[in-house]
Formats: C-alpha cells, sequence, structure tokens
C-alpha cells in the first residue's frame, strides 16, 4: 500500500487540473489561487516549480518574502496589469522581487510605456546621475533604456529606468557615447585623444583606439567628435588639432582598426570633422554631416559612404544653388530616418524642415515640408539652437528651448511629398522655459532630452502613462 501510495504522490503533480487551487503562506501571510495563475508566470518562473510540489501535502507553500508586494504580483498574474496599490512601492522594490519570482517580463510589458507618439507626449520624470549632474552626452537603446556621461563618469540605467552600474573613466569629459554591446559603451572626447571601450558588467575598461600615421607626423593626439555602431563595426570621427580628420571602422569584436573613411584636411567647412554620424542597417551606409556658423552664416555637409567600397556614394556641401536649396539659407542640423531611409535638415534663417529620400538622391533632392496652420509656421531661429533627431517615423526639432514634431502621414513615393507630415508642439509654455535644448534622442517608447545648464535628462512618453512613472 505504502508504495502504491508512493507511486501516486509521484504522478500527482502532473495530473493536477488548472483549476486546483493552491495555498501559498508568504511572509506568514496566506494566500490561495489556482494553478492556472501562478503557472501564467511561466514555465522559468519560481511558481511554476512551485506549483508541481506534491498535491497530498496540507501544509501550504512558504515563501520568505514580502507578502504585499507578492499580493500586488498575483493581481499582475491574474489581470495582466497592476493593481493601484502598486504605487505604494518603488520601482526598484519591484524589480528585485520580479527578479526573486522569475517573472520580470510580465512586470516590464505591464509597466512599459504605450507606443511613443510626439502628439501625445509630455515629461513624466527625469534622470538625475548622483554626482556631476550636468550631462555631457548620452545614449539610449531600443529597449528604453539609456546611458548618460556626466563629467568623466558613465552611468546606466536599465528598461525600467533604474541605476544599474556607474563607472569612472580616465577622461576629464565625455563628448561622445555608443552602445557597442549590451554592456560595452564606446566613447569619445574632443579633450582627450582616443575611442574608449568601458564595460558597465565589470565595471572595467576595455580597451582603446588611437588613430596614427608613422608617415604624418601631424596626425597625433587624435580625438573623438562622433560615434556610431553597426552590428559588426564601431565608426568614429576622429579630428587632430592640425585638422586632419578622418572616420575609422573598428572592429567589435577585437576592436581593432578595419578600414579608413574619407580623410581630409579640415580647413575648410566642406572638409571639416563629421559632428554627428549615422549607421542604415538597411543600406549597410554610413551618413556623416557637418555643420559650423560664423560672422557669414552657417556652412556645412552632409556625406553618404559605403564602407565596403570605402568611397563617398553621394554628398551635398551648403549653402548651395538650386530652386529647393535655398542658397543663402543653409541647414543648421541634420537627421537621419533609418527606417524609412530618408535624410532631414532644418534651415538656419528660415526655420524651414526639408527631407530628401535616400533612394533618390541627387543634385537637389530636398523637399520642403509644409505647414497649413498659419500660427504654427516656424519663424526664423538662431541655428546654433537648433537640433534634430529622428525616431519612430515622427522629426523632432528642438529650437531654442522648444520641442516641435513633424509626423509621418503617408508613406514615401505618394505624390504631394510636403503632404507626408503634420506638424505641431510637443512642449508647453513652461517646457520650454526649462532651458536650450541640446540633444534629443529616442528609446524604446520614450524620448529623451537635455539641454544646456540643466542637470539630468528629460523623459518624455505618451501622456496617459504619466501616472506610471515617477521622477528618478
Amino acid at each position: 500500500m505504502e508504495e502504491e501510495g508512493t507511486s501516486n504522490a509521484t504522478a500527482e503533480p502532473h495530473t493536477h487540473a488548472t483549476n486546483d487551487r493552491i495555498k501559498l503562506n508568504v511572509g506568514g501571510k496566506l494566500f490561495e489561487t489556482t494553478l492556472s495563475t501562478i503557472r501564467s508566470g511561466g514555465p522559468d518562473s519560481l511558481l511554476f516549480a512551485l506549483s508541481n510540489r506534491d498535491s497530498t501535502d496540507p501544509n501550504p507553500v512558504f515563501i520568505d518574502r514580502d507578502p504585499e508586494i507578492f499580493s500586488v504580483f498575483l493581481s499582475l498574474l491574474r489581470t495582466n496589469h497592476l493593481p493601484s496599490t502598486a504605487s505604494r512601492f518603488s520601482k526598484q522594490e519591484l524589480a528585485d522581487e520580479a527578479q526573486f519570482y522569475g517573472i520580470d517580463s510580465h512586470l516590464r510589458n505591464a509597466t512599459s510605456p504605450p507606443p511613443f507618439s510626439g502628439f501625445d507626449a509630455s515629461i513624466v520624470g527625469s534622470i538625475r546621475p548622483a554626482s556631476e549632474g550636468l550631462v555631457s552626452a548620452f545614449s539610449a537603446a531600443d529597449n528604453g533604456s539609456v546611458w548618460i556621461a556626466h563629467g568623466g563618469q558613465l552611468s546606466s540605467y536599465d528598461w525600467n529606468l533604474i541605476h544599474s552600474a556607474t563607472i569612472r573613466t580616465h577622461l576629464d569629459e565625455i563628448d561622445s557615447i555608443c552602445h557597442v554591446w549590451p554592456e560595452i559603451a564606446a566613447v569619445g572626447s574632443v579633450s582627450d585623444a582616443g575611442l574608449h571601450f568601458y564595460n558597465f558588467s565589470g565595471s572595467r575598461h576595455e580597451g582603446s583606439v588611437h588613430w596614427s600615421d608613422p608617415g604624418d607626423p601631424r596626425i597625433f593626439k587624435a580625438r573623438v567628435n562622433a560615434v556610431t555602431a553597426s552590428d559588426d563595426s564601431v565608426f568614429a570621427a576622429f579630428d587632430c588639432t592640425h585638422r586632419e580628420n578622418c572616420i575609422l571602422e573598428v572592429d567589435k569584436a577585437k576592436l581593432q582598426i578595419v578600414s579608413q573613411l574619407g580623410r581630409q584636411s579640415g580647413n575648410q567647412a566642406k572638409h571639416m570633422v563629421p559632428g554627428k554620424l549615422t549607421w542604415v542597417p538597411a543600406t549597410g551606409v554610413l551618413v556623416g554631416s557637418a555643420v559650423t556658423g560664423g560672422a557669414f552664416g552657417y556652412s556645412g555637409y552632409i556625406r553618404v559612404w559605403d564602407p565596403r567600397s570605402g568611397e563617398v556614394v553621394w554628398e551635398t556641401s551648403e549653402p548651395g544653388s538650386g530652386r529647393s536649396s535655398r542658397f543663402g539659407d543653409s541647414f543648421a542640423a541634420v537627421g537621419v530616418d533609418v527606417e524609412g531611409l530618408l535624410l532631414f535638415k532644418v534651415c538656419s534663417k528660415s526655420g524651414d524642415v526639408a527631407m530628401a529620400d535616400m533612394r533618390l538622391l541627387g543634385d537637389d533632392p530636398w523637399v520642403y515640408l509644409n505647414e497649413k496652420n498659419p500660427s504654427l509656421v516656424a519663424s526664423g531661429v538662431d541655428g546654433s539652437s537648433n537640433v534634430l533627431h529622428c525616431y519612430k517615423g515622427q522629426v523632432f526639432v528642438g529650437r531654442g528651448g522648444e520641442l516641435e514634431v513633424w509626423s509621418r502621414l503617408r508613406e514615401a513615393g505618394s505624390e504631394n511629398a510636403e503632404g507626408f507630415y503634420r506638424r505641431n508642439f510637443v512642449d508647453k509654455r513652461g517646457d520650454s522655459e526649462r532651458g536650450v535644448i541640446k540633444k534629443i534622442e529616442g528609446g524604446g517608447d520614450r524620448l529623451f532630452v537635455s539641454r544646456e545648464g540643466v542637470e539630468g535628462i528629460e523623459v518624455w512618453e505618451s501622456s496617459h502613462s504619466v501616472k506610471s512613472i515617477s521622477v528618478l
């Protein structure tokens, strides 16, 4: 009889009905729920494993954790939404407990912001590093996490905007930062030579790359002005004190130089070092742009390189000539819509925004976006105060302290190209008075904005999710 009883007890866990009940004792508080509820955490979760215990055991499963947070998670597993009681706990507390139970993905789905829309966005918080709060550079990832450079330090914040790690580098100031691997950042500084790689998981320096030329004594202590990355390579724009500059392609795995692109002498505006680099995965090309201002206005260039051949496949210098290029009104900022394969620029005098299809680039590819609402027509602003960033089919333009968005209405290639986009203001009057916008970058379903002289970076999300995020 005992052997038969043992056999039944062993087989019992595999014959549980999903509507069977199970009792749990969490931190001294009793809970009763169904097997289907706790198994909804997934086969790799702790709760799923506990659901397979011997059903003949009359004692509740004991878990030595906080019962109040467990109550929140039980509601999450039942409804796929966090209850209002979740607001009593910090994001860090919820994240730590979710990791213990193995239901991180459930918490992330419940707390992630909705699809980002510039027309329905507002500031939901800010991220301020604990020390040296003035942000010199930052980089956002596809999952909504962000890396921030503040002075000579790097701080990492995960998808939930919880601080993960801070690294003190050997650099005085970091001006460029890029995701290379999930835990490795490539950084550069205009005050210190070289491209440097830091690992957040081990808080260590992985290595450095320097531009050198034994045959040219002018090439020494080259500094990085911009950096971007593809799946296999890192591209960094180097500049020397003698104005020689180039773009180096670096192998991500070996951290070794693969090739050199676009070496030039930067004595003229059309040959100065690129201040912005963007990799376009769909076509395998690299877009670089540079802009400078002076007593006679603004000038610069946009170039598209094919790293496979090392050649420039398209370029334009401004101010230029022609109907669409608007001679004398050169661009003050450039952005690339990598999904839509579109180039955008904002003009330095008129403030107008223009687009060009990267599949149809020619001598004069620009089409200027029309705004039919007179109250929204941009007034000319100082070109040095313009910032442009493309994200999720939207074009964000910072004009001084103001933030506006152009959203796509139709696909490129249809008639009336000017009607592709409509324009609106993202911010409120109080937002625009926070300071001059320095950088805009999107990640996940968030937009991150830094301002001159303001500590930390702003976090923007679609407005109906404001209540779920707190100031960090």
